[in-house]
């Protein structure tokens, strides 16, 4: 029952946070940047300015599906991100070019997420198989101690955890560089800048909420497995 609170509770928070960002893009869409620049120009000129040369700029279907791939370098724009010529094209785009310059730069807490990535699929491929199989009675045919189960399933949800939490410094770098270069760079005006800022605030909360999601998943089952423990 304590499981199935803390996933809808977390779940009705990220629906609530999700609308909101949704909800601020759109107000921010509506206003037109000053220097009329759309969000692939923006990028193509931060990129520039930080003298990097081997990113591609694309345009990638979808609403909000703007991302940073460093396998092949390239930033990745939503059309209403890549085309837009407002302040919250502005700051999805110039974000996500903060992720490049994380890239080119070395970047210690990318780096280490990058590093993270294939251990947390694995592990996630692991807890998906411990609990379903848990959930048919396939432990106890496997004959598996209690204490295995556990081991197996904190440990797994730990490293699934730590990626969360590695997730937050890397966004939230890369909302900081984006805003420190467009004011730099004169690309806003003050109020699209508190637009843009706002706009990269709340979509940094849907990291934090997945992190606390992941933290409060993580205690219940340390708890369940290892809290009534002698």
């Amino acid at each position: 029952m304590l499981l199935i609170v803390i996933v809808v509770g977390f779940a009705i928070l990220g629906y609530v946070v999700s609308n909101r960002l949704k909800s601020k893009f759109k107000k921010y869409s509506q206003t037109s940047l000053q220097a009329n620049l759309s969000g692939k120009e923006i990028a193509e000129l931060m990129l520039a300015d930080h003298g990097i040369s081997d990113v591609r700029v694309n345009c990638v279907e979808g609403q909000l599906s703007d991302h940073y791939n460093p396998e092949n370098r390239s930033v990745n724009l939503s059309p209403d991100v890549y085309y837009g010529r407002n302040a919250a094209a502005t700051a999805v785009s110039a974000h996500e070019c903060g992720h490049a310059v994380q890239h080119a730069t070395a970047y210690s807490w990318l780096q280490l997420r990058s590093t993270l990535v294939p251990i947390q699929n694995v592990s996630g491929k692991i807890l998906n198989f411990v609990l379903i199989a848990a959930l048919f009675g396939g432990i106890a045919i496997f004959g598996l101690p209690y204490e295995a189960v556990g081991v197996v399933v904190v440990g797994a949800y730990g490293i699934i955890t730590l990626f969360s939490l590695v997730t937050l410094p890397v966004e939230f770098d890369a909302s900081n560089r984006a805003l420190a270069w467009v004011k730099q760079r004169n690309i806003v005006t003050t109020s699209e800048y508190a637009m843009s800022k706002d706009a990269l605030k709340w979509a940094a909360m849907t990291y934090v909420v997945a992190a606390m999601a992941s933290l409060a998943t993580l205690a219940y089952y340390a708890y369940i497995f290892f809290g009534n423990r002698d």
